[in-house]
């Protein structure tokens, strides 16, 4: 974990601009669930014991490049960001213009780079901002709504940008994510939180160090 000093540095290049044409991350995200329900996927941003959990396992002292699908309006954002090195990267990618902008708007941090776009083209989004891989990449994208094809390509696409070593750190409402990672990860450790509205199913999906 990053020393004290490193914390207060990263938090010292951190703070939160006014919101979004005045709106609260609630509020936001309640408007946009409520305008596209099937890709946001729940009514209530995911709880505090969610977020401790899925970001539990992360070795932020060797992150680098830390990958977020569909970070909404920064539940796990502003977590991430708390925890980061002070030289690392938080790229978010949402399909929804509305919470790229929030992000923008509402986050000041060098370290975040918000885009728009689609989780399936993360090599291309990567190599046009200079990166060769990601240490970890989360995702709350609610897989068993997305239309056919789009979930094994997201998953195929995540395996090939990271590293050894690093996971794709998944938490759904519904356990059929597991159809769609489990070609692509050599080891998958599974939980489940109760403490959510609704529960919440938990995936670390991990890709072995390379052998010798």
């Amino acid at each position: 974990m990053p020393s004290s000093s490193t914390r207060t540095h990263t938090r010292s290049r951190r703070s939160s601009r006014p919101g979004h044409r005045g709106t609260s991350p609630r509020l936001q995200f309640l408007r946009e669930f409520f305008k596209h329900p099937v890709m946001v996927g729940s009514i209530v941003p995911s709880s505090k014991t969610v977020i401790e959990r899925m970001l539990a396992p992360v070795d932020w002292e060797s992150t680098r490049l830390f990958v977020e699908y569909g970070p909404g309006v920064g539940t796990f954002t502003r977590p991430i960001l708390e925890k980061l090195g002070p030289e690392a990267t938080l790229l978010t990618i949402d399909t929804n213009p509305e919470f790229t902008d929030y992000l923008r708007e509402t986050l000041d941090d060098a370290r975040l780079v918000a885009v728009t776009g689609s989780a399936a083209e993360v090599e291309q989004i990567l190599a046009e901002r200079g990166f060769e891989h990601a240490d970890y990449v989360l995702s709350g994208i609610p897989f068993s709504t997305l239309p056919p094809g789009v979930g094994q390509a997201i998953a195929e696409a995540t395996a090939k940008v990271i590293r050894p070593g690093g996971a794709f750190l998944v938490y759904q409402f519904s356990p059929k994510v597991m159809e769609f990672i489990k070609p692509w990860f050599e080891r998958i450790e599974r939980g489940f939180e109760w403490l959510n509205v609704p529960p919440a199913s938990l995936f670390w999906a991990w890709r072995e160090p390379r052998q010798g």
